[in-house]
């Protein structure tokens, strides 16, 4: 049965990165929310932008991937997410450069393929700084590369009044394309940067305040009324809604339907620890509400802070951030580290993305090359390698029986660390889709699984229905033998 939703929206995007997405996002976004209820999206596979996203709306922001999902399915989890959040305008940023997708040769992954499948109109953020009438050239030159290309607005970023006035009808008029206006040079905002990109809102001084100037500043300097025009052109947003069930998965009713029943005869929820500090903060929101949606009750815990793990807990859900600026904590918290390693040693299911999995390590050098003891379940050490060492999309191929599934099953993951680990052993293999380089890669020990790999779980939905599984089987057994 196909669904339909008339939802206003736009996608922000541009020729390359350090154009200005996020900070024109942001400032839109909070002239959106002074006036309505915009809902945020990001193309690809990013956990800050989303960050400073929830940062000014309040709500979370989801990912869109043209990688990890089918079209119809891309298309159900934005119209999903823009129902469940009663929202009357949806703001997509971009990710790189526009036409840029798998590997830099393919359109896959890209920002152009996710306008495209979801018919989202496009405003294109050129930074014209140095630049005058080759900015249409440049924007031509994006117009003309595909006949589909959904760029319906062009913003100038880094360039006087004056500019803009000038070039506003030769492009109007010679292109055929809105221009929506400029944004000055301007020190109202910073987002400064660090290895993995920009740092998280919370680390940034005064950012509420500097995203308010920003806004302001911004609904002088462009026409919003354009923006809403453009987006209020958008066609409606369809899809199908099979595509949002699982389908023939015995695991995903016995984990409904299997939960133990409270004395009242109600179901228990599986309660699943997830990290979530400063430390471990990478999350895809659409991981955490499938859980949810298969009967997982979230419980979020602090490896920083707090002394132990949740009570009653089912399964750990560990994901990426930033161990190595807190290493020392870390490593101090030594009754955290002893409830972690009892539970898997247990049986506890366990997974552990990328700065979870150095966290697992018996030793962690951190970013000032000192090395810390760390939990102990992963033999050998995370080290710091001062380059980007892994980066990208891969396909995961399981090599064994695993709570995320049997031998065989396959899953597209995405990497992007400056750490390695001294630990050889996995047990599954990673395949890059364009080049066909191979490795292996996820420690396993009883039912923990520990790697590099960050798993968006829509991409493959079995991947969820199994970890839930296998937490549903530990639970029972605990109470088996109580």
């Amino acid at each position: 049965m196909m669904a339909e939703m008339k939802i206003p929206r736009v996608m922000i995007a541009a020729p390359g990165s350090g154009s200005g997405k996020t900070m024109i996002t942001c400032g839109l976004l909070e002239l959106l929310r002074c006036e309505g209820h915009p809902v945020s999206f990001k193309c690809g596979p990013d956990y800050i932008d989303p960050m400073f996203h929830r940062f000014v709306l309040g709500i979370p922001s989801r990912n869109l991937d043209t990688f990890f999902t089918a079209a119809n399915r891309t298309r159900s989890l934005m119209g999903q997410a823009c129902m469940n959040t009663a929202a009357d305008f949806a703001l997509i940023e971009g990710v790189m450069g526009y036409y840029d997708g798998l590997g830099g040769v393919s359109l896959q992954g890209s920002s152009y393929e996710l306008s495209v499948q979801t018919k989202t109109p496009v405003l294109l953020v050129v930074n014209g700084r140095g630049m005058s009438l080759s900015m249409m050239a440049l924007i031509r030159g994006f117009m003309d590369m595909y006949s589909d290309q959904m760029i319906r607005g062009v913003i100038m970023n880094r360039v006087s009044k004056a500019v803009c006035d000038r070039l506003t009808p030769l492009i109007e008029k010679q292109l055929g394309i809105a221009v929506i206006g400029y944004v000055p040079e301007t020190e109202v905002i910073h987002f400064p940067s660090r290895h993995l990109g920009l740092m998280m809102p919370e680390e940034i001084a005064s950012l509420r305040e500097q995203i308010q100037k920003f806004a302001s500043l911004l609904a002088e300097t462009l026409d919003i009324q354009k923006v809403k025009m453009i987006a209020n052109g958008a066609e409606p947003l369809e899809w199908d809604e099979e595509a949002v069930t699982f389908r023939g998965s015995e695991a995903a009713e016995s984990n409904q339907a299997g939960n133990s029943e409270k004395p009242d005869g109600t179901k228990k929820a599986l309660r699943i620890g997830v990290a979530m500090d400063a430390a471990f903060c990478f999350y895809y929101e659409d991981n955490l509400d499938l859980l949810r949606s298969q009967g997982a009750e979230i419980v979020y815990f602090s490896p920083l802070a707090d002394e132990a793990l949740p009570e009653n807990l089912s399964g750990i859900y560990m994901g990426g951030g930033y161990p190595e600026l807190h290493g020392e904590q870390l490593s101090e918290n030594e009754t955290m580290k002893r409830s972690i390693r009892e539970a898997v040693e247990q049986g506890m299911p366990c997974l552990a993305e990328c700065g979870a999995f150095m966290y697992m390590h018996e030793e962690m050098e951190d970013a000032d090359g000192r090395c810390w003891r760390m939990v102990g379940l992963v033999p050998g050490k995370a080290v710091k390698k001062g380059r980007l060492v892994r980066f990208g999309y891969a396909v995961l191929t399981s090599e064994k029986d695993t709570i995320l599934g049997p031998k065989g099953i396959q899953m597209p993951v995405h990497e992007f660390h400056y750490w390695d680990t001294t630990c050889e052993s996995g047990c599954f293999e990673a395949v890059k889709p364009m080049t066909g380089r191979r490795w292996q890669c996820i420690y396993q020990k009883k039912q923990m699984l520990a790697g590099f790999p960050h798993f968006y779980f829509n991409a493959n939905r079995e991947m969820a229905v199994h970890y839930l599984e296998a937490c549903r089987k530990y639970s029972h057994h605990l109470q088996s033998v109580k």
